[in-house]
């Protein structure tokens, strides 16, 4: 019994007990490392070995455990290696003279040899006895007690060489707990032997509980464990509480024994006990209040360990414990009926029966981090499946935006696999190709290419491989009409999350006016300089063939009117040859002002003063009106809501558009009678110039290379305007001109 109840308290350990262990365990591994790093020994560097003997009063060691406390305190702080020598007592034997002094005789020959250098006594008999043994062996030699009573030494002064610590037993406190526990107590009974460390026990007992007795009476019942003594504890009366105090004794094995009586007497009623909780606590005693036993082993190593080091006993003054606590068995607490709520704060129960946590705290704990791992785990699909969701709303967006983007941009927008077929094509795509969405798809992007230009983008794809990047291509492509129309696109790769090549991804725009343009800007040097040359040669041939010849004609007409009359006989003859005379100056006159008319109308052909000083619409007026008379055909001149003053930029342009208008109208359409209109439309002009003669087709007209056409569109371009002609043969022309107006010169008319 007493074997099971050490093991128990041993698997309890206080929190001091746990650190003394560490303590211990990193000593010996310091030891066990020590051959390893550079130190072969204790022996050659350490100082000698120390001896400590401890003397325990009781031979049943379960009683006072902890020994090994004392051993791991003093090695853990004396500066030399230190060797233990225990032995365990029979106090109740030291009372027979003849035992002790054997008993003392062996220790001195024993210790003779192996001398301690530290003497430690556990409770009274064991210091008696260390004192006797220290005289035969070394009378200097230190001593330090622990588990002793104060009052023990009261009267006893102690010698010199003699420390330690001291506790008091808490027989009122234990006392309390009993009438605390059974408030209806009525008898006391003490159960001890009659040694006499146990019946000074018993002294100190009653000693302690006088006041009590006028609430409960006493019973002493003393004796050795038999028969006997059980039956007197068994006929005690009803409402009795038992205290305990029987010590072991080894060397005596009777039928029924301490530990027997201890069962059979917690049975019938409560019992406790004073001394240790080992004394009662696992053999069916309830418990009571004690001192902490692990605590009295740490501070007499403690005090050892300083002796042990140099320190003087006499320099050391006795130390007492921290105080006494309840300690408690929780199975016979139930057995009797005692409710936890009854404990006092602090104490420790013991055997206290796991509850449903303790039974099943893995299996809870396992359940739990299950759950937890499952909880985990669906909130991890569920934030994956929510995540997954986001990715797909946000790339079905991207894809939306991406389409709307493509859909609305300008550019034609294509996307091909691995093997150039269409599998995208945006919205312009379709417009320029006029297809409907799905029937370009699959297609191989070659067919709406031009046969001519067919090799040269597909070499463009080869050498524009994957590897080298995007690279730009300019081609024809078949439009909806079947016509094909110059387009310059650039062409990226695409490539899947695995590196590998998946197609291109190309936009382009169509360039066919840009080429026309190019192209025309590449000759409208030439054309510019024939049309200057063509400009000269017309100037030249006016001056040449018509006021040239007529300026000769006037010449001759006035060198014969200047050369001298003959003369004439008769009046008659004198008079006409004078009328004569008179008409050709006359004729010389008119040939004249017909000459200067004819270079006024050329000279506002290249520049008319009129539009400076009067505007465009009187400029307007004068040209028709002069280029009726010169060509000798009817030209229509009619305005309304034009805006005065115009910019000259303006006016010129509408000038210069109406002259090469009228002129390529007389010059190509055969007609006489010819319409000019200029009209004001709240925000600009508006030109028109018609006829119906021949009429013709701008492509041709454009395609041969004149120049009349391509000046006219860029001078209305100059000035942000639009040109549209509308001209079908056998249907005459139409030349429309729109040209805005800013707000600045809308606010000078106003």
């Amino acid at each position: 019994m007493s074997h099971r109840l050490e093991t128990r308290l041993r698997a309890q350990p206080s929190p001091a007990t746990r650190g003394y262990t560490l303590v211990r365990l990193f000593a010996v591994f310091i030891f066990l490392l020590s051959p390893f790093c550079g130190r072969p020994s204790f022996a050659e560097d350490s100082p000698p070995a120390k001896n400590v003997l401890i003397l325990f009063s009781f031979s049943e060691r379960s009683l006072f455990p902890a020994v090994e406390l004392i051993e791991t305190t003093v090695r853990s702080r004396s500066l030399a290696p230190v060797n233990f020598y225990i032995e365990y007592l029979e106090s109740q034997r030291l009372e027979n003279p003849g035992y002790e002094e054997n008993l003392l005789t062996t220790f001195t020959r024993v210790y003779t040899s192996r001398k301690p250098d530290v003497l430690i006594a556990q409770t009274m008999p064991a210091v008696s006895f260390a004192l006797k043994l220290r005289k035969r062996i070394s009378p200097s030699l230190p001593i330090v007690f622990f588990d002793a009573d104060p009052r023990w030494f009261a009267g006893r002064p102690l010698p010199p060489g003699v420390t330690g610590i001291t506790f008091a037993l808490a027989i009122r406190d234990t006392m309390d707990l009993v009438l605390r526990f059974h408030p209806d107590t009525k008898n006391v009974a003490v159960v001890t032997g009659n040694s006499e460390y146990e019946q000074y026990w018993l002294k100190a007992f009653h000693d302690d509980l006088q006041s009590y007795r006028e609430k409960v009476t006493f019973t002493d019942i003393v004796g050795r464990p038999s028969a006997k003594l059980l039956q007197r504890v068994l006929a005690l009366p009803p409402k009795s509480v038992v205290f305990f105090s029987l010590m072991p004794q080894e060397s005596e094995a009777p039928v029924l024994g301490r530990n027997a009586i201890l069962t059979l007497v917690s049975q019938e009623f409560p019992t406790y006990c004073i001394h240790s909780p080992r004394i009662c606590i696992g053999g069916g005693g309830i418990g009571g209040s004690f001192p902490d036993i692990r605590e009295q082993r740490v501070k007499a190593g403690e005090l050892t360990a300083r002796i042990l080091n140099g320190e003087k006993p006499e320099n050391i003054p006795i130390l007492q414990d921290s105080g006494a606590r309840p300690y408690l068995d929780w199975r016979q607490l139930h057995r009797w009926n005692i409710p936890d709520s009854a404990i006092p704060p602090g104490s420790v129960v013991l055997y206290r029966e796991p509850g449903a946590w303790q039974h099943y705290k893995w299996f809870i704990v396992g359940a739990i981090a299950l759950i937890v791992v499952q909880a985990l785990l669906i909130i991890g699909l569920i934030w994956q499946r929510t995540w997954r969701r986001k990715i797909e709303a946000s790339l079905g967006e991207s894809e939306k935006r991406f389409r709307l983007m493509a859909d609305t941009a300008p550019a034609l927008i294509w996307m091909s696999d691995q093997n150039g077929k269409y599998t995208y094509l945006n919205g312009k795509w379709q417009e320029f190709t006029g297809s409907e969405p799905q029937d370009g798809l699959g297609e191989d992007y070659a067919a709406y290419i031009h046969p001519d230009d067919v090799e040269a983008v597909v070499k463009a794809v080869t050498s524009g491989s994957p590897d080298k990047g995007r690279f730009t291509r300019e081609y024809r492509l078949r439009a909806g009409d079947g016509k094909y129309r110059w387009i310059f696109d650039i062409a990226a790769p695409r490539f899947l999350i695995d590196g590998s090549f998946a197609g291109f991804i190309v936009s382009a725009i169509d360039i066919t006016e840009q080429k026309l343009a190019h192209e025309e800007l590449a000759t409208i040097g030439g054309k510019l300089i024939e049309a200057q040359e063509k400009e000269r040669s017309r100037i030249a041939r006016e001056l040449h063939d018509d006021i040239c010849q007529r300026l000769a004609v006037l010449a001759i007409e006035l060198d014969r009117s200047l050369k001298p009359a003959e003369p004439l006989p008769a009046p008659t003859e004198r008079r006409r040859s004078e009328m004569e005379r008179i008409n050709r100056i006359k004729q010389a006159s008119e040939n004249c002002k017909g000459i200067a008319h004819t270079v006024q109308a050329l000279s506002h052909e290249l520049h008319s003063s009129s539009l400076d000083f009067l505007g465009l619409v009187p400029a307007l007026r004068d040209f028709c009106r002069e280029f009726s008379l010169q060509h000798q055909v009817e030209v229509k001149f009619t305005t309304a809501d034009v805006s005065h003053p115009l910019p000259r930029e303006i006016s010129l342009c509408v000038l210069r558009v109406v002259q090469e208008g009228l002129r390529n109208a007389v010059k190509h359409s055969g007609a006489n009678y010819f319409q000019v209109s200029l009209r004001g439309t709240g925000d600009g002009i508006e030109l028109h110039v018609c006829d119906e003669g021949a009429g013709f087709t701008p492509e041709t007209a454009q395609a041969k290379g004149g120049l009349g056409l391509v000046s006219m569109r860029e001078r209305v371009q100059l000035v942000k305007g639009t040109m549209r002609i509308d001209a079908k043969p056998g249907r005459g022309a139409k030349i429309t001109v729109n040209i805005p107006l800013s707000r600045q010169v809308h606010a000078q008319s106003a």
